[in-house]
């Protein structure tokens, strides 16, 4: 009994994973490509609070800005608008200090 209930679960387990993955596929976007998705939204978050924080940066961290702000906006490229809208001002936020921190490091070079 406790062996039906558990093939049981488990069968219901893979079909949601394959459902996901058909309605992720059906929407054009390829798995791999979604999940970077999810990791540069938190990403994006993160970035999103040092953007809002302000203040001058090291050339270092200016570097490591930027390079984190290009994979998400890499991972960002691949999936649909529609998909991030809700994360819209988040984006838009990191873009402008990505393209502040471009400038400075232009005119300082």
């Amino acid at each position: 009994m406790v062996e039906t209930v558990l093939y049981i679960l488990i069968f219901i387990i893979v079909s949601l994973i394959a459902f996901s993955v058909m309605q992720i596929k059906m929407a054009g976007i390829q798995v791999k490509d979604f999940w970077s998705f999810i990791k540069a939204n938190e990403l994006l978050d993160e970035l999103y609070i040092f953007a809002k924080k302000g203040g001058n940066l090291t050339s270092q961290e200016q570097v490591i800005f930027l390079m984190e702000a290009e994979k998400v906006f890499e991972a960002f490229d691949k999936i649909p608008s529609m998909l991030w809208e809700e994360e819209y001002q988040k984006y838009r936020e990191v873009l402008n200090k990505y393209k502040d921190i471009k400038v400075v490091r232009w005119a300082s070079n």
